[in-house]
C-alpha cells in the first residue's frame, strides 16, 4: 500500500519521542504500525485510538517524523488537524489529542463529540 506524507494528524516533539521509545523497547513487533482512530463510546460520544495495530485493507499509512502510522479511511475526517502530545509531568502523564473538529469534550480530553 502507498504510503502517504500529506498527514491529517501532528505529532509533537513529547510525542515523538515517546513513540519512539516504544517502538525501540525489546521485544516490540516491528510488522506493526501506530494506529491513531476513533470509536464510538466514551463520556462525549466518541474517543480517540492510540495503539499498535496490524494494518488492514481500509487503511492508509502516513509517515511523520521517520515513523509510519495509520489511519483507517473512515476515521480521518473527524482527526483532520489534530494535534496528538505526550505529557510527562507529575500531575498529567500521558498522550493528549487537541481536535479542532470536536464540538465539545470531557474532562479528561480522551472523548469528544462532534
Amino acid at each position: 500500500m502507498e504510503t502517504k506524507t500529506l498527514s491529517p494528524v501532528k505529532f509533537t516533539e513529547g510525542a515523538i519521542s515517546e513513540i519512539n521509545r516504544l517502538q525501540n523497547e525489546p521485544g516490540f513487533d516491528t510488522t506493526q504500525y501506530l494506529r491513531v482512530g476513533v470509536k464510538g463510546g466514551g463520556c462525549s460520544g466518541m474517543s480517540y485510538l492510540l495503539g499498535f495495530d496490524a494494518q488492514k485493507p481500509n487503511d492508509h499509512i502516513y509517515e511523520s517524523d521517520g515513523f509510519q502510522f495509520i489511519i483507517d479511511r473512515a476515521h480521518e475526517m473527524y482527526l483532520v488537524d489534530m494535534e496528538i502530545d505526550y505529557q510527562a509531568g507529575l500531575n498529567s502523564r500521558g498522550f493528549t489529542f487537541k481536535n479542532p473538529n470536536a464540538s465539545s469534550t470531557c474532562g479528561c480530553g480522551s472523548s469528544f463529540a462532534v
